[in-house]
């Protein structure tokens, strides 16, 4: 009797703890889509615990992220899977990998790649899955999304990525814009750089600050390198102006050959060093300064 008793205990300590499981019930699943040209936005709440969503900002991919009301996930890593759902015996999970866990609003946030990974998963009608431990205890944690009523939302999140700027903030807030011939004119390329900057100005008016350097290669003296990194400065400069830029928000410096991005010692490295650098800020404006509301930052452009 007492090996009987033993044994069922070694079978007890074997099997995995039951884990705590935050899924909303079926028949109250609700994708809501959300965004703007800077960044979309493809959630369901989960019951108890918070949000699960897609996140796309502006000239990148897809996230996948969760939003938790409390603190229960502990710091650390959680498993990421595109899993079965409960209605689909014998078919399996997908690990996706692991994801970061911190603390905060948001404590998880995927990789570009896994939320890719996750959004073809539920076409396929699989659910997000995240498994990883309570704060309190250690006690496993299962957060679950399900697949219900996905098609629709996703033609709707897929109307909204139509309409994203080609980058964000952060891609576009110090871009180099080059001279690789030589001389001061704007070539193709370098306009067509331009345009983008200038699409994203007119798209977010809080960025309402642009700084312009101007540089060169060590090809010629001190005075003409300086002159031509300030005739460069001022290419891009008008540029600006001719398009609608207020040149009051405009400064502009040029520095000739003393800045280098690479050595001068090849061709390739001189041509880099032929540029405009052009850097974008926010500016609060003054206190006396009314900011009218048609033009208030957009709280999904803030980076």
């Amino acid at each position: 009797m007492r090996q009987h008793y033993l044994a069922l205990l070694s079978l007890i300590a074997s099997l995995p703890a039951v884990a705590i499981t935050f899924q909303t019930r079926l028949e109250k699943v609700e994708w809501k889509v959300e965004g703007d040209q800077f960044e979309c936005r493809l959630s369901q709440s989960i019951t108890d615990f918070g949000v699960g969503e897609f996140v796309r900002r502006a000239g990148e991919q897809a996230t996948f992220r969760l939003q938790a009301r409390e603190q229960w996930m502990g710091s650390g890593s959680a498993t990421l899977l595109a899993a079965a759902v409960p209605w689909q015996p014998g078919r399996g999970d997908i690990n996706l990998g692991v994801v970061s866990v911190g603390s905060g609003e948001v404590p998880l946030n995927s990789s570009q790649q896994q939320g890719a990974r996750l959004l073809s998963g539920l076409l396929d009608g699989r659910s997000p899955l995240v498994r990883h431990r309570t704060l309190q205890g250690g006690e496993g944690l299962e957060v679950r999304l399900l697949p219900v009523k996905f098609n629709k939302a996703y033609s709707d999140y897929l109307a909204c990525t139509a309409k994203l700027l080609p980058v964000n903030f952060d891609q576009i807030k110090q871009a180099q814009i080059g001279f690789p011939g030589g001389g001061s004119a704007l070539d193709d390329a370098s306009r067509a750089k331009l345009e983008i900057i200038l699409q994203y100005l007119k798209a977010d008016p809080s960025v309402n600050h642009i700084e312009l350097d101007g540089h060169s290669d060590n090809g010629g003296s001190r005075l003409t390198n300086r002159d031509l990194s300030r005739r460069r400065a001022l290419a891009v400069l008008d540029y600006f102006k001719a398009n609608g830029v207020p040149e009051q928000q405009i400064v502009m410096r040029f520095h000739g050959e003393r800045y280098p991005v690479a050595q001068n010692n090849n061709e390739t490295n001189r041509a880099r060093n032929r540029r405009v650098t052009v850097h974008l800020s926010r500016e609060a404006a003054p206190a006396d300064t009314p900011t009218p509301a048609a033009v208030a930052p957009n709280p999904a452009a803030a980076s």
